[in-house]
């Protein structure tokens, strides 16, 4: 494998199973570093076998979380498994793990183990809760993070029960974040020559992105909750139904796009009306302002009012499934529909593109992930580590790889 773009020249050894820890081995993967992800030898990933869709026996979040990574075998509990770890330490620049707190520790694979061996050496953990507070030793997922967060308490209708989205999204998150730590900490490495412990949390994660939420209950005692399809006190900002039946999102709660709004619905005089004329009016007279915009759109057919507004300079779109999401000329044209080459199935499967699009040292999709466990180990321990192929199939033999 070639790695390409910014992280060429990077090595990275990803530790753990399912969510959080692989994103963000992929997200480091994307931007060119060579990913060795790390599977027990009788239990392999079980995001293997994750997705809804099946073809000839294989499931597709595997194809997008393992993609650019190289797969070995290898068990840390046992003491020549341990000693390749470190060996691959040394030759590593960021480990990635989202085993409970301890659980390193606990195999003597530690930090300050780590360290000894490659004082460079980044380690990226993740876990529920993080590495310490009274927490620190729960196991977590994704589901309870944003729970706990206070994050699915904002989701839904006032009234009803808190859903979650149809995702992980908690994980995601804590990948994500893990990943720019890991990136941070490479940073500070040119300046020290020393790595250190990038600590996140799923917790955290969900709750770094909830916006003013706590300054507004610290100063005005406000327990922010759902709002449905909107934003309370942000408008217009909501969907609107078609003549269709289908839904379309208009966004135009700043002052200038409103004007913007009014003109291109023929109402040029609501801009000016003191029940709308500024942010403030507008989102005390939400409700109003919502029924008249969903007057106007439910005489359209959404193509129209999307069109109508863009010409407008007015933000809107359509609400897309998956399906429509695929066929979008604009992310189609940015490379974000990729294909992935995927030789479990012998053909290429669409994926997510690399996110963010870098001019000089852009990353690249360079292979869909391995169709086995272990497919690299004589070129882990083999080509990398210089262990002969008769050490290698002894090794295989004690069930070390």
């Amino acid at each position: 494998m070639t790695a390409t773009g910014a992280l060429d020249g990077i090595r990275v050894i990803e530790l753990g199973t399912l969510i959080s820890g692989p994103f963000a081995g992929r997200l480091l993967g994307d931007m060119g570093a060579e990913v060795i992800k790390i599977e027990l030898p009788a239990t392999p990933d079980p995001l293997r076998t994750w997705g809804q869709a099946e073809l000839d026996g294989h499931h597709f979040f595997w194809t997008v979380h393992a993609r650019n990574k190289k797969a070995a075998t290898l068990d840390l509990r046992t003491d020549k498994g341990s000693e390749l770890f470190l060996e691959l330490v040394e030759r590593s620049d960021i480990i990635v793990e989202n085993f409970r707190p301890g659980t390193l520790e606990k195999w003597n694979l530690g930090y300050d183990v780590l360290r000894e061996r490659n004082k460079g050496i980044i380690l990226v953990r993740v876990s529920g809760y993080g590495q310490t507070g009274p927490d620190a030793g729960k196991a977590g997922y994704a589901s309870v993070a944003e729970a706990s967060s206070g994050l699915r308490h904002m989701n839904g209708f006032p009234g009803g029960p808190p859903p979650r989205l149809a995702l992980s999204l908690g994980d995601s998150l804590a990948g994500m974040f893990a990943a720019q730590g890991a990136l941070a900490a490479l940073y500070r490495r040119t300046v020290t020559g020393e790595g250190q412990v990038v600590d996140t949390a799923l917790t955290e994660s969900c709750l770094a992105i909830q916006e003013s939420t706590i300054p507004d209950y610290d100063v005005g005692g406000v327990v922010r909750g759902p709002s449905g399809t909107r934003l309370e006190g942000i408008a217009p900002s909501n969907i609107y139904q078609s003549a269709n039946g289908s839904w379309v999102v208009i966004a135009a709660n700043q002052d200038t796009v409103f004007r913007r709004l009014c003109a291109a619905m023929g109402s040029p005089e609501l801009a000016t009306d003191g029940r709308f004329a500024n942010h403030v009016a507008r989102g005390r007279n939400q409700d109003e302002l919502d029924k008249i915009i969903g007057e106007w759109a439910g005489k359209r057919q959404p193509e129209e009012i999307i069109e109508t507004l863009s010409q407008a300079g007015v933000i809107s779109g359509p609400i897309n499934t998956v399906a429509e999401v695929v066929r979008d000329p604009q992310l189609q044209a940015r490379g974000m529909i990729a294909d992935h080459w995927d030789e479990r199935v012998q053909r290429n499967v669409k994926g997510p593109g690399v996110v963010p699009v870098l001019s000089e040292s852009p990353g690249t999709i360079r292979n869909a992930g391995s169709a086995r466990p272990g497919q690299h180990n004589d070129e882990v321990y083999g080509g990398l580590l210089g262990r002969s192929a008769q050490e290698l199939e002894t090794l295989r033999a004690e069930g070390v790889l």
